[in-house]
């Protein structure tokens, strides 16, 4: 996959430096690496080695299209599991500590690699797949677990479920939830909710793709703060549109170099995550490495255009947390015209307070936050999915509208391609 692309870009030792590399290294991008995988079943050619020297298998979790296959060596296995344990270190995850694992394994790495980090610390390890919320909430007590893996969201609806089924969670052992998978870990209005919920546990944010192993640890003197951990990644911050290195202070997107996983690479990798990267310093907590501020902050192909407006998801969300009373929300994207409008749907919290005027409040907030007038409908509590993994909370209405997510236009042979949702 890359030979060809190294020696087209003049990239042979000696003469090869970082300075070089970055100016005629081409960007890797996701579809590339999804096209390789077609051409060539099933692994594609991005492996360094001989298949036989290959001994972990994970892939991705299709949220925005056709699911990756990633294999691993023995040795970049490793590297992943070191990268896992400076998160656990930063925060403040010991030996003595019982981590519980809130998910179904499945084919995804980061559950697994934050399985056997934790296990190589010395802690116990207490999986959760294929279990209830309630069943997990029993395991949590009944072993005393003082950290909590798993998503945001799911942090969430655990918590949520306790109240639904009379658990009494003031009593519990957790005192720390490391959360990932969703942009929410550092949105301060979620982690507020998420400590609420979990009287007064700690909320660290982390992050991490299945292309390149866990990226990110959560600065442990700056909550919502994350340091790319650079003895493992060349980290680039550049404009999503040009391609050039971002304006010192603007938000851009990361593209990531693997240093360590060398079984199967990525170079100058586009990440699609948006971030904001603090001037270079030496931080706080004594690292010097790449901090983002207010983490990953959303996705650079996950805009929504309103109106003349761009949209976040990531931003929306923000202004929904807000507002106190919301337990679950949907956006739902209708097409009129060549136009896309939002509407939301939310379900209040129960014993919340004022439950008739939360669609009412949760207007007005949106409106003096992006200028835009987004109906509210109130639901009956139950009516939304709830989400173990990556919630889906965007829907389209209906299906022969414009695109919801703005995205690159890519070539393609023969019959057209359906998108993905």
């Amino acid at each position: 996959f890359y030979g060809p692309r190294l020696r087209s870009a003049g990239l042979t030792p000696p003469q090869t430096n970082l300075e070089v590399f970055q100016a005629r290294m081409p960007f890797t991008l996701k579809h590339e690496l999804a096209a390789d995988q077609r051409t060539y079943p099933p692994y594609g050619t991005n492996l360094t080695f001989p298949l036989e020297r290959y001994t972990r298998f994970h892939q991705t979790s299709a949220t925005t299209g056709v699911p990756m296959r990633w294999l691993d060596t023995p040795e970049s296995w490793e590297a992943m599991l070191d990268n896992w344990i400076r998160v656990y270190q930063a925060a403040g995850v010991k030996g003595s500590d019982r981590i519980f694992f809130a998910f179904s394994f499945g084919p995804f790495l980061g559950f697994w690699t934050a399985f056997e980090a934790g296990a190589r610390l010395g802690c116990l390890c207490l999986p959760g797949g294929g279990l209830s919320s309630l069943a997990r909430l029993q395991v949590i007590l009944d072993n005393r677990a003082t950290v909590l893996c798993l998503t945001p969201t799911y942090a969430i609806r655990l918590a949520e479920a306790a109240a639904e089924e009379k658990v009494d969670l003031t009593g519990t052992s957790v005192r720390t939830l490391i959360v990932a998978g969703e942009p929410g870990g550092s949105l301060p209005q979620m982690r507020r909710r998420i400590v609420q919920l979990w009287h007064g546990a700690r909320v660290v944010d982390h992050h991490g793709m299945t292309e390149t192993g866990p990226v990110s640890y959560e600065c442990p003197a700056r909550p919502g703060v994350l340091h790319v951990m650079e003895m493992s990644y060349l980290a680039e911050v550049i404009d999503p549109a040009s391609g050039q290195p971002a304006s010192s202070g603007s938000t851009g997107e990361l593209v990531l170099t693997t240093l360590t996983r060398t079984g199967s690479p990525v170079l100058r990798y586009r990440t699609g995550d948006l971030v904001k990267p603090a001037p270079p310093s030496t931080c706080a907590c004594g690292s010097s490495e790449l901090a983002l501020e207010g983490g990953i902050l959303g996705r650079s192909d996950d805009m929504v255009i309103i109106r003349g407006g761009n949209l976040h998801p990531s931003a929306v969300e923000e202004v929904v947390w807000s507002v106190d009373g919301v337990a679950e929300y949907r956006v739902e994207v209708r097409t009129n015209r060549a136009l896309a409008e939002l509407n939301l749907k939310v379900e209040a919290r129960p014993g919340v307070v004022g439950k008739a005027s939360l669609a009412r409040r949760l207007e007005s907030a949106l409106r003096a936050a992006f200028n835009l007038r987004i109906p509210v409908t109130l639901v009956p509590r139950g009516t939304l999915p709830r989400f173990e993994l990556k919630a889906k909370r965007w829907v389209r209405l209906p299906e022969d509208g414009p695109p919801l997510i703005r995205r690159k236009k890519k070539k393609t042979k023969g019959r057209k391609r359906k998108q993905s949702r």
